[in-house]
């Protein structure tokens, strides 16, 4: 995946080409594109306090055992059942004793942290070992459910980021924000994407319209005209200010531009699409790459998808032709 980088877009770029070649798209298609912006969630696990505590607890004795590094105490067998207990109070609405548990956790935590400091001082070789998981170790034991700033929700995926969506069934969403650029007309074999990526950093949308529109021309070929989003991108700073429509807006929308902005939730099964028949619901690659590539590769799945249903409708269409080019022979024969 390293060796691959940005060259992976060219799967994209194919990807139109063949559609293109095939009488599924039309340049003119390009033009008008609808962007928006969904969540990428991380193969990880609701992070709790006690999840995460437990987590690094056994991680950091894992680690000492492979390495013969001698501890006090690993505090396995105790931590697990503190664990257990936090999520035991919880559902009992036991909230006092829950926090006393978390704070049992807490405790153990900076014991082994502190064991293992003293262990490696001066030790240069497992200082460096032990330097990353001594720092997430650290981190979890400091961070507190309602503070400002970065936090860890995942020791296996640090790079994990909390996304509030404002669903009721679902507030929030642990992974990493994705922008999809999608054709806004529907074309002969359908509605393509033009362009996927991750935007790590949980960045305002408004903010990354310019580059996201900057990128889409440069893998099309083709210089966008109108672009129409929610109004999640007020506030927006692209090249052409003038031709981004938001939906709900009434200054200077009418006719054909009317017409289209009502097209800009047609993006919605798009995004479903890609979550449900694609990779995009849950995202098994590690790191900023991994994110990266897994929002294109789920686009890509997508448009080759879209294809293949292209083609079987064609073969469709070639087959019944033929047969009702050879029905006239048949008969002729059969009256003669």
């Amino acid at each position: 995946r390293n060796r691959i980088g940005e060259t992976l877009e060219m799967l994209l770029v194919e990807s139109l080409r063949i559609a293109h070649d095939t009488g599924a798209l039309k340049k003119s298609d390009l033009a008008r594109v609808t962007v928006d912006t969904t969540v990428q969630p991380k193969n990880i696990t609701f992070p709790t306090d006690a999840k995460l505590l437990l987590v690094a607890i056994q991680q950091l004795g894992k680690l000492a055992k492979a390495h013969d590094l001698p501890l006090r105490q690993s505090y396995a067998r105790v931590a697990k059942r503190a664990a257990i207990k936090v999520g035991r109070y919880a559902h009992a609405k036991q909230f006092k004793r829950m926090n006393r548990e978390i704070k049992f956790l807490r405790t153990r935590l900076g014991r082994v942290i502190r064991d293992i400091g003293r262990n490696i001082k001066g030790d240069e070789a497992l200082g460096a070992i032990f330097a990353v998981p001594l720092i997430k170790a650290s981190q979890i034991r400091s961070q507190k459910q309602r503070q400002r700033g970065w936090k860890l929700y995942s020791w296996h995926a640090p790079e994990t980021e909390c996304i509030a969506k404002g669903k009721a069934h679902k507030p929030y969403e642990f992974g990493v924000k994705v922008s999809l650029t999608t054709t806004n007309k529907r074309a002969k074999g359908g509605q393509f994407i033009l362009h996927a990526k991750a935007l790590p950093g949980n960045p305002y949308d408004g903010h990354t319209l310019a580059e996201v529109l900057e990128e889409t021309q440069a893998l099309t070929g083709r210089e966008i005209e109108r672009v129409y989003v929610d109004k999640g991108y007020i506030g927006h700073k692209a090249p052409k200010p003038m031709r981004v429509f938001r939906s709900g807006q009434k200054r200077g929308v009418h006719g054909q531009i009317k017409k289209e902005l009502r097209r800009r939730s047609a993006i919605e099964p798009v995004i479903s699409h890609c979550k449900s028949d694609g990779h995009l619901d849950r995202n098994y690659l590690k790191g900023r790459n991994g994110d990266q590539i897994n929002a294109v590769m789920s686009a890509v799945g997508y448009n080759f998808r879209l294809i293949l249903k292209w083609l079987r409708a064609l073969l469709c269409k070639i087959i019944a032709a033929i047969w009702a080019a050879m029905m006239p022979l048949s008969t002729l024969r059969t009256a003669s």
